[in-house]
């Protein structure tokens, strides 16, 4: 629990100090080894001990995406995982232990991989330890390589010393799991032994840690819905009010429980463990909880009449309140994520080393203990009877939720999306609302069935072939460089071409010109094969440089597309607008071809 607490507590001194415009913040006590803006990772060197072993641990501390690759499979090159060493006179160290890793979704690679991230252990054990106050100069050295969701920092090497004293030293307490060998399917958690009492106390932690979810600001938007419910269930009979709420509760349960399921799969199938933050960083599984938190918005904004917005207005049967009740508990439960991260940090880690039955019950506590305040208050009909009747104002109410919604579908889920990705998603945000608002306004229970399903098979088919369309990640087949007006005279100097795209987020023509002419295999390999410099000039903002040297160093009036190619003793050649692949492929082709690739 000290290490939940410490991780929010870190969390919220970060957002202070960047709201005060302070210092980068930084733990207490540790050295920075990385930092992206408001992403970092820091470590500290501590006399440590596991289990019956002595040694020496890193402690890592980060921000939730601010990673190191696990193994030197996931590396982007060979060598760039995480590696230390520990060397110090007098002393022999074995093997590191490195913790379980996290699964993390590469955009560029288009798959998971094994990462480390945010909090975590190093445990570098002593192969025989020193009974003598003599004090030994310990050098721990760390070489790796360190990524966010969208780019990645320089390798680095750092060194970290400590001055051990073994008979003096305040041994810090850790859990590692060893090293699993090359190959080996089994999980370490399979394969550690069951220690009871720990067993016991992080059970209890789970238990609490659930029950703290509510407190999280994370939780805030979906507290009106179930204020809605509450006052709903106020009015209803005995027997109908327990039956919505034990139903809210297994709805937060069951999205727990289907979190300790793939938890264990995924354990069971690769040895890694995942965290809750891990949908977050898979665009495929942000883009589907963002239309999620959409659909339940047009819901309450009432353009689709599905069971949560009639149980509020008291016209669903029993049993149908009931089914919207544990649709509102697993939407409560997934709105919850982004900040459970720091707080079941701990929890959560260590479950997923223990056996499954173990880690899966861990888990399910989670879900129990953010269903139990919920559960004391429908259980006591005073405290319901406490609550605003129902009128004219759960109306507004509902409606301001359902805006509210929207808000958090765009703030929350797709932080983590490109720039580019991000507009297609929203694009098809809009699709997607219109469809949905069709399906649930122009037809009626009066309405001819013939006439009824037409319309909604005609909206399902718009809404998947638009989500075709805008939803897919395209890969760039062309390795763009940002506009660098310096690097286009240095290659022009070296008489080496270079391809500059003019184009702007808002520019339309800009994406039909990419489709039909840059996402071509041809214009790729031809960029390659001819040693082009393929330059990416964004023009979104009056302001950018790309911007200002269209008019200024090209002479054009700042209409995009625009194609410029600066070729070895010739006239810069422009391509306006729209224009053919082939156009650009002959002029591609002339061009001599070199030896040595631009990628």
């Amino acid at each position: 629990m000290k290490c939940a607490m410490k991780h929010l507590v870190c969390a919220l001194c970060l957002w202070g100090s960047y709201l005060a415009g302070a210092q980068p913040y930084v733990p207490e006590g540790y050295t920075e080894l990385a930092r992206s803006d408001e992403e970092f990772t820091s470590a500290k060197l501590v006399p440590a001990q596991d289990g019956e072993q002595y040694g020496v641990a890193l402690l890592f501390e980060g921000s939730n995406d601010l990673h190191y690759y696990a193994d030197a499979k996931s590396a982007p090159l060979a060598g760039m995982e995480l590696t230390v060493k520990a060397e110090a006179e007098g002393l022999t160290f074995g093997e590191p232990r490195l913790p379980q890793s996290s699964i993390f979704q590469d955009p560029a690679l288009g798959k998971p991989i094994n990462v480390f991230v945010g909090q975590f252990q190093v445990f570098i054990p002593l192969t025989t330890v020193p009974g003598s106050n003599q004090t030994y100069p310990v050098t721990v050295t760390i070489d790796g390589l360190t990524c966010t969701s969208t780019a990645c920092l320089p390798p680095f090497t750092q060194t970290l010393t400590l001055d051990l004293t073994p008979a003096a030293a305040d041994w810090v307490s850790v859990e590692t799991s060893a090293p699993q060998a090359a190959g080996t399917s089994k999980s370490a958690a399979s394969a550690k032994p069951i220690i009871w009492g720990n067993v016991i106390r992080y059970l209890f932690l789970a238990l609490i840690a659930g029950i703290l979810i509510n407190a999280m600001p994370c939780v805030l938007p979906v507290i009106p819905i179930i204020i809605m419910r509450l006052v709903e269930q106020s009015r209803q009979s005995t027997s109908q009010r327990l039956l919505s709420g034990v139903s809210f509760c297994l709805g937060i349960i069951l999205f727990f429980a289907g979190f300790a399921a793939v938890a264990a799969v995924i354990n069971v199938t690769t040895g890694s463990a995942i965290s809750l933050n891990s949908m977050f960083r898979d665009p495929n599984l942000a883009i589907g909880l963002f239309l999620l938190i959409v659909l339940f918005a047009l819901v309450m904004l009432d353009f689709l009449p599905l069971l949560l917005p009639s149980a509020v207005s008291g016209h669903q049967t029993r049993g149908s309140g009931a089914g919207a009740a544990l649709g509102t508990g697993f939407f409560a439960a997934i709105l919850s994520i982004p900040c459970t991260g720091a707080l079941l940090g701990s929890v959560l880690v260590w479950a997923q080393t223990q056996p499954i039955w173990v880690s899966s019950l861990c888990i399910l506590l989670m879900g129990v203990g953010m269903a139990l305040p919920y559960a004391l208050i429908i259980a006591n009909p005073a405290l319901l009877n406490r609550l605003p009747k129902p009128g004219a104002w759960m109306e507004h109410f509902k409606k301001t939720c359902g805006f509210l919604l929207l808000f958090i579908a765009v703030k929350l889920s797709l932080a983590a999306l490109p720039k580019e990705r991000l507009i297609n998603v929203l694009l098809y945000g809009v699709v997607f609302s219109f469809c949905v608002w069709v399906w649930g306004t122009w037809v009626t229970f009066s309405t001819p069935a013939r006439k009824k399903w037409g319309v909604r098979l005609g909206m399902l088919v718009l809404a998947v072939v638009a989500g075709l369309w805008l939803l897919p990640s395209h890969t760039a087949l062309v390795p763009w460089q940002s506009y660098d007006a310096l690097a286009i005279k240095q290659a022009a100097d070296k008489d080496q071409p270079v391809l500059i795209k003019f184009t702007a987020d808002w520019c339309s023509n800009c994406k039909v010109l990419d489709r039909r002419v840059y996402q071509s295999k041809d214009v790729a390999d031809l960029i390659e094969a001819k040693g082009v410099l393929p330059i990416m000039a964004d023009t979104t903002s009056k302001n950018f440089p790309a911007t200002l040297d269209l008019s200024a160093v090209y002479g054009e009036a700042g209409n995009v597309p625009v194609t410029i190619l600066l070729l070895p003793g010739q006239a810069p050649v422009k391509l306006g607008g729209i224009f053919q692949k082939q156009t650009l492929t002959d002029i591609l082709s002339a061009l001599p071809t070199v030896k040595t690739k631009t990628r």
